[in-house]
């Protein structure tokens, strides 16, 4: 559950092609259209050429990292703090019923980007301990380069605990991000190719891996009874 367009390859797509690759089904779901931050007013109706080949962008990442499902709404980009949260909010809840999704990535809230901070507060609110929600096992925040990373002086820095090995995943998630073009910087932004190597070459060298992934993990249900028992039955 992502704020915007290429924020679901940045922040996971190596762990993404990791579940497709392990047969998991992966639903993407993105809030913010992702282009109409640059005008000066919200005006859709100026920039149909450019959703519509950002739409054809998101279907060509589906494909290659083999989604099973991939839905783009159209909240106004950068501009999340402009909605009552509670729409947002609705949103992910009836996405959640109906997939019923046992891990959830998303933005980590300590992000200098506003919309990746309320989708942060949006999951955590429909995805709140009531009985419905006891299919989320795992909730994981992610990091974005150009808005995590920029962060300064902050006193909820991106401090992770989980890492996934995406070295066999790597060139294939860069790859996922070309068709981001727009998205896409010169070196030394940390939204350019090579940058989004050297994240992940960091982030292996704090793991032992070549390259990785690293998240938080922001809460996990275990049932300790059927662990208990598989573990009794286990020694028995």
């Amino acid at each position: 559950i992502a704020a915007h367009p290429d924020d679901e390859v940045l922040g996971c797509g190596g762990t993404i092609l990791k579940h497709t690759e392990n047969g998991d089904k992966v639903h993407i779901l993105i809030l913010a259209e992702g282009i109409t931050s640059r005008q000066k007013k919200r005006d859709r109706s100026l920039v149909n050429l450019e959703l519509n080949k950002l739409k054809s962008s998101t279907d060509q990442v589906s494909n290659l990292l083999n989604i099973t499902s991939f839905e783009l709404l159209d909240f106004p980009d950068n501009r999340l703090d402009s909605i009552d949260i509670l729409e947002i909010i609705k949103k992910i809840e009836e996405k959640i019923d109906i997939l019923s999704p046992s891990i959830i990535y998303t933005h980590h809230n300590g992000d200098l980007n506003i919309d990746h901070k309320l989708i942060n507060q949006a999951v955590i609110t429909a995805c709140r301990p009531i009985k419905k929600n006891n299919n989320v096992k795992k909730i994981y925040s992610f990091e974005i380069p150009s808005s995590t990373d920029w962060q300064l002086n902050n006193n909820n820095n991106f401090k992770p605990n989980y890492f996934v090995d995406i070295t066999n995943q790597l060139e294939k998630k860069i790859k996922a991000m070309e068709f981001y073009e727009s998205e896409l910087k010169d070196w030394p932004h940390s939204r350019s190719k090579k940058g989004i190597e050297s994240f992940a070459n960091i982030r292996g060298m704090q793991s032992g891996f070549k390259a990785a992934e690293s998240f938080m993990l922001l809460r996990e249900l275990v049932d300790w009874i059927k662990i208990l028992y598989s573990d009794v039955t286990l020694h028995i």
